[in-house]
């Protein structure tokens, strides 16, 4: 699946490509999501952008130790779909190419060192409806065969 979810992109706007890695952490009962506070409170999937030189696979688990604490293991890709935004952190629009894995829950090895993010584990439904991203949604609801 290669789809667009949220707002069409504004015609007067320079959206650059981000890639991105997100995953859905399968904890059996539950689904491990990170919850950031600033600039508004939202639950995730965890994962985040890509940086320079790195890999996506390696950029994925950074990001989930970073926002929850844990490691993961088991890591499938799903798919992509990609999503224009305005990203407050960064104070620039993008397009935000994100890249869905799914993956087994691991070790808790720390705190969540991102500021303002922790780990939340959702029960699969509540996950379904209050993800904040639509294209996490629709992953998470094709992970459950719904």
């Amino acid at each position: 699946m290669n789809r667009r979810f949220g707002a069409a992109p504004r015609t007067d706007v320079r959206y650059p490509p981000r890639p991105g890695a997100y995953v859905i952490i399968d904890a059996g009962d539950s689904l491990l999501a990170s919850f950031q506070e600033a600039p508004y409170p939202e639950l995730q999937l965890p994962g985040g952008g890509v940086d320079p030189r790195e890999g996506t696979l390696a950029a994925l688990h950074r990001e989930v130790l970073e926002e929850t604490g844990y490691r993961i293991h088991a890591v499938r890709r799903l798919g992509m779909f990609h999503r224009y935004t305005f990203m407050p952190d960064y104070d620039r629009y993008a397009q935000k190419l994100c890249s869905i894995y799914c993956a087994r829950l691991g070790p808790r090895v720390s705190d969540p060192t991102e500021p303002g993010h922790s780990a939340v584990f959702l029960p699969w439904h509540v996950a379904l409806e209050k993800l904040a991203v639509a294209g996490d949604r629709e992953y998470v609801a094709r992970y459950l065969g719904v």
